[in-house]
């Protein structure tokens, strides 16, 4: 449990965490001139100090690290692997209010959100450690006579990532985990706007991993992230990121035709039928709509409500959103909505809502930026919203979710797919043969029926469409960071 004492203690460990790259093992010196970049609470505005760019010659060092370290690691059974993946995880659970207070204070969060977030690091550790253990292939055998046929499943290589703001240390470990686990080395660039927890980790690896094995450069995605993209020794890139990014990350990629993974945004989807049970459905929207500030690439942001039961849905929309209580999450565990990331990220979420304002859609609920010091926007219900607009459209990224109305099932399957992503949706009623032709018809790499973003470790997170292509978790995810090598043996004639 975080306690006001466990916050204070966070605090004075921000002050100390190593502000440098970790490359080949250790902390490393900034290039001076290089500029650093602000970290800011989003709670408060209360500077968090400063961490050093990167530079394309850091990104060079980075990358001969790994590929000095990638015949050893690569060449170790994957239960030896495994033994230090777990080592990691046993680190991760053993500061885990720390690194809790740490995500909350770097990135807003509730402190009812990062306490769920960090088991799932370790979590994800554990088991891609195991799972590299029971790699499958086909069976060998004779597939041509004569021929003896098998697969050898082999890591990649030096694979880059690139994690996203919203959850840091999170998305570092849906990376870290499957890439090490199946051999590779690593160069990870976290978001410039929230370092912290991945430097920590970085502290807490540098006396698990061998040298060279995961390095970190930090960075904007302009010159860290570009030159990563374009690097020769780089053989794979992985992002978590924007779609913008995404494409940034696959046009780079291109130049040296290095294999990409891309996990970008979303616009998910949630279809509410008239036998729905609407106390669940909102509790459902709540939690997946409004935790993190909605700053989630598989939020419940879109509601498609049968007609006959929008008007109630939206009014209990509307209490349950009014009753969510806003402010700095170091208040307590009270608080369930924190600020988004940035003054910047505020500003677009409001430019969104007040976009389809003048479109004709009503505002119900929020709405308007409050008069705080921290980046806060309010849980904000939109209805009325127009077929095809950018509200129904595009994604948010923050506390807003808008409601629009179906008459037929035909008519909510196609304004649920009318969008460019398809990354998640879900389906709320009672009706077990709706919810199984929904689930065909819905383009969408996820999708639940009476629940909305419910992950496991075991199931892959996957996105089609502008979401993205690529698996994180699962033993998808280790199929994605491997490649496999056919081999074939002539066995000759029977010597008698």
């Amino acid at each position: 449990m975080i306690t006001k004492d466990t916050l204070t203690e966070a605090a004075d460990r921000i002050a100390r965490v190593p502000r440098a790259h970790f490359i080949d093992g250790s902390f490393t010196t900034a290039v001076p001139d290089a500029g650093t970049t602000a970290l800011i609470n989003p709670a408060n505005e209360a500077s968090l100090g400063t961490v050093p760019k990167g530079t394309p010659a850091d990104v060079d060092a980075a990358v001969t690290a790994a590929r000095r370290a990638l015949p050893d690691w690569a060449g170790r059974t994957p239960a030896a692997r495994a033994a230090l993946l777990n080592q990691l995880a046993d680190a991760v659970d053993a500061h885990l209010d720390l690194l809790a207070a740490i995500e909350s204070i770097n990135g807003g969060k509730p402190l009812a959100a990062v306490v769920e977030e960090i088991p799932v690091v370790s979590d994800s550790l554990r088991f891609m450690a195991g799972a590299a253990r029971t790699a499958q292939a086909p069976a060998a055998g004779q597939y041509v006579e004569g021929q003896l046929s098998y697969i050898r499943r082999e890591p990649v290589g030096v694979v880059g990532a690139i994690t996203p703001w919203n959850f840091p240390l999170m998305m570092a470990a849906w990376k870290i985990a499957p890439v090490l686990a199946a051999g590779n080395t690593m160069v990870l660039k976290p978001s410039q706007l929230t370092p912290l927890t991945t430097l920590v980790l970085m502290e807490l690896a540098a006396d698990i991993l061998p040298a060279g094995v995961l390095n970190v450069v930090l960075g904007s995605g302009s010159v860290v992230g570009e030159a990563m993209s374009h690097h020769p020794g780089i053989d794979m890139m992985a992002l978590t990121g924007s779609v913008g990014s995404g494409r940034s990350v696959a046009e780079g990629a291109a130049a040296t035709v290095k294999r990409v993974h891309l996990e970008l945004g979303g616009k998910a989807p949630v279809v509410v039928y008239d036998d729905a049970d609407l106390d669940a459905a909102v509790e459902g929207l709540i939690a997946a709509g409004y935790t993190n500030a909605g700053q989630d690439c598989g939020a419940a942001t879109r509601v498609i409500c049968h007609e006959s039961v929008h008007d109630e849905l939206v009014e209990r929309l509307v209490r349950a959103a009014e009753a969510l209580t806003m402010g700095d999450p170091a208040e307590g565990e009270h608080v369930v909505l924190g600020p988004v990331i940035s003054a910047a990220q505020r500003d677009r979420i409001a430019g969104m809502v007040d976009r389809a304002r003048r479109d004709g859609a009503t505002v119900v609920t929020g709405g308007q930026i409050p008069d705080r010091a921290g980046f806060f926007y309010p849980p904000t219900v939109i209805t009325n919203v127009a077929a095809g607009s950018e509200m129904a459209r595009e994604e948010v990224f923050g506390p807003v979710i808008s409601v629009e109305s179906f008459a037929t099932e035909s008519e909510a399957i196609a304004k649920a797919n009318d969008v460019v992503y398809g990354l998640a949706a879900s389906v709320w009623t009672a009706d077990h043969g709706r919810a199984l032709r929904a689930v065909e018809q819905l383009n969408f790499g996820s999708v639940w029926t009476n629940s909305h973003l419910t992950v496991a470790t075991e199931m892959p997170w996957v996105g089609f469409g502008h979401s993205g292509y690529g698996r994180d978790n699962a033993t998808y995810a280790l199929d994605d960071y491997t490649r496999t090598k056919h081999v074939m043996l002539a066995m000759g004639a029977a010597r008698d």
